[in-house]
Parts: C-alpha cells; structure tokens; sequence
C-alpha cells in the first residue's frame, strides 16, 4: 500500500489549515478547533465548505481537520508540518540524532538513517510507523467516536482509494489505544525518532491525558531522555523559522 504518499498529502495538508486560520478563521476560538468551527455550516456538508475547495490539499485539510477533532493550535509542528511534508520530518529527527550524537561524544557513529536518506522501500516502512503513531496520537484525547471514524474513513478514501490503506486505517482508528502496541512498529531508532516527533505534532500538550500518552510513547519507543529532549528542541526550532 502507498502509505508514504499518502502521509505526505495529509503532513502537506496543514499547509491549507493553517493558511485559513490565518486568514481570520481563528478568531471565533483557538486553534484548529476555531478553524473547524468556522467552516461549520457553510453549505449542506458542514465541512464541506472545506472539503469541497477542490485539489487535494483541501481534500487532506478535511480529513487532517477531522483527524485533529477540536484539538488547540499546536505549539510545535508548524511550518516543519505544513510545508516539507513527511521528507521534513526526516531531516528534523536526523538534526536531532546528529546533536545528540555530538553531546554524548558519538563521534565514530554511523549516519542516521532517516526517511529523508532512504531508499523507497525502507522510506515506505517508515511511513507505515508514522502513520501508526499519528493516528494513534490523533486519538489520545478520546475524542474520537465512532460517527467522527466513519468521517475520517471518508475522507481519507478521497485521498487514495487503494483499499488495502483503507483496511488498515479503519484498524487503527478503532483499535483501543495502546503505546505499547504503537511502540512496536518501530524496527529502528531512526523510526522511533520520526513516530516520536509526529505524536508531538499531533497531541495538545496541556492536555493532561495527551501529554501522559505522549510520555508513556517515549518510555516505550525507548527514547533516550535528551535524544526526546533534542528532537522537541528541533521541533521547536523549525516551528519558528
């Protein structure tokens, strides 16, 4: 199945959320909450307003927005989200390896080997694990129902209709959610590292259940504590820039 293309239309995606909350749709309430509250009731659809703004980036607005519930604007992702799509998170985490790296004097150890560096099929694997962490972020706050899964399945087919990718999205939407079992599809640090800054993206770190989620993920993804401080330090960093 495409997962990597697929991952990269949704991380692309934000581009759209982000150029309309700045352009006024924000102000109503905060965040990605404001924006979606905005588009509600423009036309039949609700979203639809969104949803239907032709191409697919407005196509994975939609389903990145219904992904996100009423989630607030989030503090880190930013532009390293919305613009570089899955090859940037790649070059984060491999900025963070390589500080880390220098800090605990690594000096003869191998490149990382992350997405951005890899072949197709290795970079599809990861794109698999990214996309296991983020929808399993996505739901970290429970806000996702079954009607709003069926939403999200929707949404999702108008991206790519490969039924394969369907099958398995509609697994892990309704899967209980489980680090653990998250933390498994990390078959190396480099992984690890990337589904680790995706959860960051993703969850509200004020929200107390979000942020033990995200806590226990790195317990089990098994994160040095400064490797996880340098790849949110990354993700700050490029937020700003």
């Amino acid at each position: 199945m495409n997962t990597r293309g697929l991952l990269d239309q949704l991380l692309k995606s934000g581009q759209q959320l982000l150029q309309n909350q700045g352009s006024g749709a924000g102000n109503k309430a905060s965040g990605l909450g404001g924006l979606l509250e905005s588009v509600k009731g423009k036309g039949a659809g609700g979203l639809g307003g969104l949803l239907s703004g032709g191409g697919g980036g407005a196509l994975g607005a939609g389903a990145l927005g219904l992904l996100l519930g009423n989630k607030k604007a989030r503090k880190y992702g930013g532009k390293a989200l919305t613009y570089g799509g899955l090859a940037a998170l790649g070059v984060i985490a491999y900025k963070a390896f390589g500080n880390w790296q220098a800090r605990q004097g690594q000096v003869d150890q191998p490149e990382p080997r992350t997405l951005d560096r890899l072949p197709p099929a290795q970079v599809e694997l990861h794109s698999q694990a990214i996309l296991t962490a983020l929808v399993a972020a996505a739901k970290s706050d429970g806000h996702v129902d079954e009607r709003e899964r069926a939403l999200i399945e929707g949404e999702f087919v108008k991206l790519d209709n490969d039924q394969e990718l369907q099958h398995w999205l509609h697994a892990e939407l309704n899967k209980p959610l489980d680090p653990v079992e998250v933390a498994r599809a990390a078959q190396t640090p480099e992984m690890a590292a990337e589904m680790y800054l995706a959860s960051v993206m993703v969850v509200d770190q004020e929200n107390f259940m979000e942020r033990a989620y995200l806590d226990e993920l790195a317990r089990q993804l098994r994160l040095d504590p400064e490797l996880r401080q340098e790849l949110e330090s990354q993700i700050r960093l490029a937020a700003d820039q």
